[in-house]
Order: C-alpha cells, then sequence, then structure tokens
C-alpha cells in the first residue's frame, strides 16, 4: 500500500508544503514505476494535478556508499543543484550539513537522516542518527537519495517556465519576484504547487499567482 498525500496548501498559498509532505510524494513517485501490484491512496483533488515527470524523479536520485570517493564541496554542489537546503543543522527531509570530514543528510523519501564520516576523501561510516538528539544510530551501508524537489529547475524547465510566464500572465517581468526567482534559477515560497510549467510531462501551464505576486 502506497499513499501519495496532498500539499495541504491552497493555490494562492506563498509557501511551500511541509517536507515531510513532499518527502512522503517523491518516495511515492518513486516506487509507482515498479509497482506491480498494489493499492495507491490518493486524495481526490489529488487525483486533479499534474505530477513530476519520471525522469527527473528516477534520474535525478543517487546513491551514497561506504568506500566511495566523495569531495564534499562537489557534493554539496550537487546536492543543492538537487534541491537538498544547506543548513547549520539536519532537522527536516531535504537539509543537508557539511561540519569538517562529515556531511549529514535527510533524504527525501526516508524516515531519518544519516551521517557520512569520511577519512580523508572516502567515506568511512554511514549512520543513521536522531534529528532531535543529533546523536549517531545504526550503521548502514549506503543511502539513495532521491531529487529534493518535486519540480525540476534545469535549464531547460526553467526556460520553458520563464516562457510560459510571459505568454500567460501581463505582468512586469522586472517587478515580478517569482519571475525573477525563476531567472535567477531559485526556488521560490510555493513553487512545488504554483509552478508545474517547467516539467516536460506538462503540455500546458498550470500556474497560479496573485496579483501582488506577479506585479
Amino acid at each position: 500500500m502506497i499513499a501519495f498525500p496532498d500539499w495541504e496548501t491552497l493555490p494562492y498559498d506563498l509557501f511551500s508544503p511541509h517536507p515531510d509532505i513532499v518527502s512522503q510524494r517523491l518516495a511515492a513517485l518513486h516506487r509507482l514505476p515498479t509497482l506491480k501490484r498494489g493499492i495507491v491512496i490518493v486524495p481526490v483533488q489529488t487525483l486533479l494535478q499534474r505530477l513530476a515527470p519520471l525522469k527527473h524523479v528516477v534520474g535525478g536520485s543517487f546513491d551514497v556508499k561506504i568506500g566511495q570517493r566523495l569531495d564534499l564541496d562537489a557534493e554539496k554542489r550537487r546536492l543543492e543543484s538537487a534541491g537538498y537546503r544547506h543548513v547549520p543543522q539536519v532537522l527536516d527531509p531535504g537539509d543537508f550539513a557539511v561540519r569538517g570530514g562529515l556531511l549529514d543528510v535527510y533524504p527525501m523519501g526516508a524516515d531519518q537522516p544519516f551521517r557520512v564520516e569520511l577519512l580523508d576523501d572516502e567515506i568511512e561510516t554511514i549512520r543513521a542518527f536522531d534529528p532531535e538528539s543529533q546523536r549517531s544510530l545504526d550503521k548502514i551501508d549506503a543511502v539513495h537519495l532521491l531529487p529534493g524537489r518535486e519540480v525540476p529547475l534545469s535549464d531547460a524547465a526553467l526556460k520553458r517556465a520563464l516562457d510560459a510566464l510571459r505568454e500567460r500572465f501581463d505582468l512586469d517581468t522586472r517587478r515580478s519576484a517569482l519571475y525573477q526567482d525563476l531567472k535567477a534559477g531559485l526556488a521560490p515560497p510555493a513553487s512545488s504547487t504554483t509552478c508545474r510549467c517547467s516539467s516536460t510531462a506538462l503540455p500546458r501551464c498550470s500556474i497560479t499567482c496573485t496579483r501582488t505576486r506577479c506585479r
């Protein structure tokens, strides 16, 4: 049985869904292509929403395993480009933190965060840890990381989103916070729910925004 929750936000809300909800949705989307038999529980209004493209959910996933060589600076850039948030302390799905030779990361779709410890540039141990106490727990061999967001923000996806905004809305692009954020490659608040026009799976733009947001 797979649960695919609703975002629990309204179309004109200027904040994103809770990270736990996005995490559950990404985990479900990643599992669905390989599901041969089962039940998917979906709220009725969620059935009306368009989904992230499969190549973003599956193609944007990667593994980190013991014995692997890891450049922390390169890994930081990869996590940020995948939509993860660089924070001082990891608490929610989609967070990561770098401290010396440690990489803490809370993968989307995971039940708990993980601590990756390096010896020089090689991964020596990977442990789960408690986000509240920050205490390390059991050792594991590898971590699978899903993308940090449902909406792809590749150059091609951003171009489609910006083109759709200009075509469908009468707005001053220089004064539109949403437009300028997307142009800079940033994920503005509520980008998961308000901007679905960047997906290659979407033939039309279903973006919604308030006049104060667009002007």
